[in-house]
């Protein structure tokens, strides 16, 4: 394929603002449109893992194995073809967690993740990354390679006011070490029209000129569906396609195929 794919880290430093739930649901609308989609699960919970109902072995080689063997390892021996077409993953494991400690002595320890999937990425129209709920190497590994950032923002002020770091996280890493990284869009989550601190945020986030042009138009509204669908181990557009969760997701991957990064 001779278009470079559009890798993407879903990230913010806060956890709790549904980082797994987009990356697993939007990962399966764009591949269920006919994009030919690869997950990398960079959090050691490895819940976009299992959120996608693959159970890892003994015998099989993960996110952490590239990194930790960077450039012994082929990325294609870590890929796993999920039960649906178009959709791949590269599963993460609790292991992964020690990379931290392994690699702070190791030179050019931020670029691991790209070396390893430099020669793997051009098989995709997307690569979507899961990222850990923190500011740590694995997270600055992610960056390095990604080349747009999507960040979800749960309606409430917790969520709101963390938004500031991230940028700033972005900014750091666009200045140091990756001049490519943009900030494609935010998007509004588990979003309550009953409750008055959820229309509130979505109304700030309209409102701050930091954030408005980058805000997505889709909201993903507080759907039991979607917690029904992670706990089956299958995205909510294959769980139920018929659900409010599969349209927000749908409608969002439709938005963000449109939005081409700038």
């Amino acid at each position: 394929m001779g278009q470079k794919p559009r890798i993407i880290a879903v990230a913010n430093e806060k956890g709790g603002v549904g980082k797994t739930v987009t990356v697993i649901n939007l990962g399966a609308a764009l591949s269920n449109s006919g994009k030919r989609v690869l997950i990398v699960d960079m959090d050691p919970q490895a819940n976009a893992t299992k959120g996608l109902g693959i159970t890892v072995n003994e015998n099989m080689k993960t996110v952490y194995d590239l990194i930790a063997d960077s450039g012994s390892i082929d990325a294609t021996d870590a890929v796993v073809n999920s039960q649906w077409r178009h959709l791949d993953v590269i599963p993460s494991h609790v292991d992964l967690s020690g990379a931290e400690v392994e690699l702070v002595d190791r030179p050019g320890r931020e670029d691991c993740l790209k070396h390893a999937l430099s020669e793997l990425s051009g098989d995709y129209d997307y690569v979507i990354i899961d990222t850990p709920p923190s500011l740590s190497l694995l997270t600055v590994n992610v960056f390095a390679f990604a080349g747009e950032a999507l960040v979800p923002c749960q309606t409430h002020p917790y969520s709101f006011d963390a938004l500031a770091e991230l940028f700033h996280t972005v900014a750091v890493i666009r200045d140091s070490m990756n001049p490519n990284l943009v900030i494609t869009g935010i998007v509004a989550t588990f979003f309550d029209t009953r409750t008055r601190v959820s229309r509130r945020i979505l109304e700030k986030l309209q409102a701050d000129p930091r954030y408005s042009e980058l805000l997505f138009e889709t909201v993903v509204r507080t759907n039991t569906t979607i917690a029904d669908s992670a706990d089956a181990e299958t995205p909510v557009v294959f769980f139920n396609p018929g659900s409010a969760g599969a349209a927000d997701y749908c409608r969002l991957s439709e938005e963000l195929d449109g939005r081409k990064k700038v």
